[in-house]
């Protein structure tokens, strides 16, 4: 794994951004499209806002996933989607992850049909437990190989969760991990050391860089 340490989480959304910013200027030129996968939670915020002052960003040739999401009301402030709408330009496309649906596994399999053979970029994150994406420690969702997307067994933090699984994570060109903050750095550790009984150390991606800022590197 490739690995950019930087200095604050500031830098390191900054670098983050710039590393997208290229990779979707290059699949664009190569392909016409670009494809990613964004995670949840705060530490991605700057790094979106750092690419909307990106003026040759290809917002057009772009189209956002989601790598995980709450089963909440689609305005609720603990989903994932409220946040990335408002982080994002309004002309930007993104695909929602359909949790309203009252068939949830249905919804599932919709969303994984929508998914591209391969994504350009998909972005994670790394939570202070080894968690990443909806892959949470103990839940049975980790043991889903047959499918991409699923629905976590257990709710966690509150709320159960719709994910994308392992064999969605390693269906990407790129793995771009962004890590900040305090108290991630016994989770930076394993993760770096490959370590499978963390979910995170269990994503296979054989092109993977970790961005992390000293407060999560330790």
């Amino acid at each position: 794994m490739e690995v950019h340490a930087e200095a604050t989480a500031e830098a390191a959304a900054d670098y983050a951004a710039d590393l997208v910013a290229d990779a979707a200027r290059t699949s664009v030129a190569e392909r016409g499209t670009f494809t990613i996968a964004v995670s949840g939670g705060h530490t991605p915020w700057p790094m979106f806002q750092r690419l909307r002052t990106d003026r040759s960003f290809p917002w057009k040739q772009t189209v956002f996933f989601q790598v995980d999401e709450r089963i909440v009301p689609r305005d609720d402030p603990d989903r994932n989607l409220t946040h990335l709408v408002t982080s994002l330009p309004e002309t930007a496309t993104i695909e929602p992850m359909p949790v309203d649906d009252d068939d949830l596994d249905a919804a599932c399999d919709r969303y994984a049909a929508s998914l591209p053979d391969r994504f350009d970029v998909i972005h994670l994150g790394l939570g202070d437990d080894g968690h990443t994406a909806s892959l949470v420690p103990g839940d049975p969702v980790l043991e889903v190989s047959d499918r991409r997307v699923a629905l976590t067994g257990n709710a966690y933090m509150g709320h159960r969760r719709m994910t994308l699984t392992y064999p969605a994570l390693a269906a990407t060109q790129q793995v771009l991990w962004l890590v900040a903050g305090v108290g991630k750095q016994m989770a930076v550790s394993r993760l770096l050391a490959s370590d499978r009984s963390i979910p995170a150390g269990a994503v296979d991606a054989g092109n993977a860089v970790l961005i992390v800022d000293r407060a999560a590197l330790g």
